[in-house]
């Protein structure tokens, strides 16, 4: 089989909790490539790597920070996730300690909470200027909805299912 497939390509995104003054916070990364903004932590999957091996992997290259992945949050495949071609994210939130450094694709890290962070997920810019980058503000308002409900994201409704 050609790599990469035809289909979209596999990445992963990875959730990091962290507390702040002002309730539930997460490690964010500002993007150093295009597109701009701000993003979980996360990339592409390479050939023969499992997709958990992959978001720990690109959680060290971009935060500095070792984890252990705890719970898996969904799967996001709207072919609009990434304005650069069609991907598949796997959303994982992980354990982590210590104080994140921007690096890899990563220019900068840190942690976003409370006002700030509900902001960023209802997809407005943060005082930066800068929004969450690819579907990031879905996948980060579906972590905050499971914290507050204890209720896992439905999947997206399937074009044609009659669902709204």
């Amino acid at each position: 089989m050609p790599w990469p497939p035809e289909g979209p390509l596999p990445t992963v995104d990875v959730l990091v909790p962290a507390p702040t003054p002002d309730g539930p916070g997460l490690v964010l990364i500002r993007r150093a490539h295009p597109p701009a903004g701000w993003a979980l932590p996360g990339g592409f999957v390479d050939r023969g790597e499992k997709v958990e091996d992959a978001a720990l992997r690109e959680l060290l290259e971009e935060t500095g920070l070792r984890g252990a992945l705890v719970e898996l949050l969904g799967v996001y495949s709207d072919p609009a996730r990434d304005p650069r071609r069609h991907t598949l994210s796997v959303v994982y939130v992980a354990r982590a300690e210590g104080e994140p450094t921007g690096g890899d694709d990563a220019s900068e890290a840190r942690v976003f909470g409370g006002a700030a962070l509900r902001a960023l997920a209802r997809g407005e810019a943060g005082a930066d200027g800068l929004r969450l980058a690819f579907d990031h503000a879905r996948i980060v308002s579906d972590y905050l909805c499971w914290l507050e409900t204890g209720r896992r994201p439905a999947p997206a409704p399937a074009q044609g299912d009659g669902r709204q």
